[in-house]
């Protein structure tokens, strides 16, 4: 199968992308604009395969984007690509409006367009890939499923919620062979350290303070990123169009929980400093700071046969372990884009001002 995948170069994808090349005897077309948050360095790995391709265009581009459906012919469509960051949509609503629903449409007309003209597979599919975020903040005893409502709490959140809803309708409209997967927080390496356990880890290792919001009582259910791409390995496959799947670790542990096995296993790996957790401090909430997250993937689980191999504390420590060997990696990052610093407190301006300089210098012409 040759599966093009959006937002290849980021986070989540570019682990379907190792996934695929080295466990699969899939073909990989990774198309990425190259913001901020993607990273070629994370698809060294596999930069030399001959069935990867890298093509680097927006997804709201819709001309481009209809060039790369006639000359690749994919299969299925994996689509990660999203601005997902929950703090910059407080500070910047509207580049997630444009990348997460206008990117999102782009791509379903692209896909609907390139099925009609008989050009794709009998069997094609189109992967949409969320979040648990779109149903808003869990009970204390709730779980999310795939028939919860949808609720939306930050801008962020809004917009997957939006682009779901295009993709589903997309299925009952033009019989576009549309799967949803919703998923809890990823964790694992190759993580830009904006997100809670990289930016721990780099804070800690750097001997730097570790912010937690409000009372640090927020609870998520952590998915290793490996397990999570497992999963979408298999819905698109094997996945039912037209339907959803969530995909969770049932693995929920407050943001202190985390930050106190973050402290823990620094403490035993780097021995010989004052303990870590005395870096720990209190700051204020995030605005609509959803309390909990909490799937139920008991679908994916009995129709897929899908389970998480990882546990939290070891999958945890494994990442930790990357992010120590492989500083190469996330010190460009952390010079360059993101230093650490709370995004809803900086200037605007001066934020975007640093990812386009870091869109810029990937661009670069690099010598051999």
């Amino acid at each position: 199968m040759k599966i093009l995948i959006t937002g290849g170069a980021g986070f989540i994808g570019s682990a379907l992308c190792r996934h695929l090349i080295k466990l699969t005897d899939s073909h990989v077309v990774n198309v990425d604009k190259l913001t901020y948050a993607g990273s070629l360095a994370s698809l060294e790995p596999i930069a030399e395969n001959p069935r990867y391709e890298f093509a680097r265009a927006d997804i709201c581009d819709a001309e481009a984007i209809k060039g790369i459906f006639q000359s690749a012919k994919p299969g299925a469509v994996v689509h990660l690509a999203a601005e997902t960051h929950v703090d910059r949509s407080i500070a910047s609503s509207s580049v997630f409006a444009t990348t997460n629903v206008i990117g999102t449409l782009t791509l379903l007309e692209a896909a609907r367009h390139y099925c009609q003209q008989n050009a794709a597979p009998k069997d094609f599919r189109f992967l949409h890939v969320s979040t648990d975020e779109v149903h808003g903040s869990a009970t204390r005893s709730s779980l999310f499923d795939e028939n919860t409502p949808y609720d939306p709490s930050s801008p962020y959140s809004a917009s997957k919620a939006a682009s779901d809803h295009f993709a589903m309708a997309w299925y009952r409209t033009y019989g576009l062979p549309v799967i949803i997967a919703n998923c809890s927080n990823n964790y694992g390496p190759y993580q830009f350290p904006e997100k809670l356990i990289p930016l721990m880890i780099i804070n800690a290792l750097e001997g730097k303070p570790l912010p937690v919001y409000g009372d640090g009582s927020n609870v998520r259910d952590w998915l290793y990123v490996d397990d999570h791409v497992r999963a979408l390995d298999l819905i698109v496959r094997l996945g039912k169009p037209g339907t959803k799947y969530h995909v969770g670790a049932r693995s929920e542990r407050t943001n202190m929980q985390v930050m106190k096995d973050i402290c823990a296993i620094l403490d035993r790996l780097v021995p010989g400093r004052r303990p870590n957790a005395e870096l720990i401090s209190f700051v204020r909430d995030r605005p609509g700071h959803d309390q909990r997250y909490a799937i139920d993937p008991s679908k994916i689980e009995r129709e897929l046969g899908w389970r998480p191999l990882e546990k939290f504390e070891t999958a945890l420590e494994k990442t930790i372990k990357w992010y120590q060997q492989n500083e190469a990696w996330w010190r460009p990052l952390r010079e360059r884009v993101y230093s650490g610093e709370r995004l809803g407190d900086v200037k605007r301006d001066g934020v975007l001002s640093n990812l386009a300089e870091w869109s810029h210098f990937q661009q670069r012409p690099r010598r051999s």
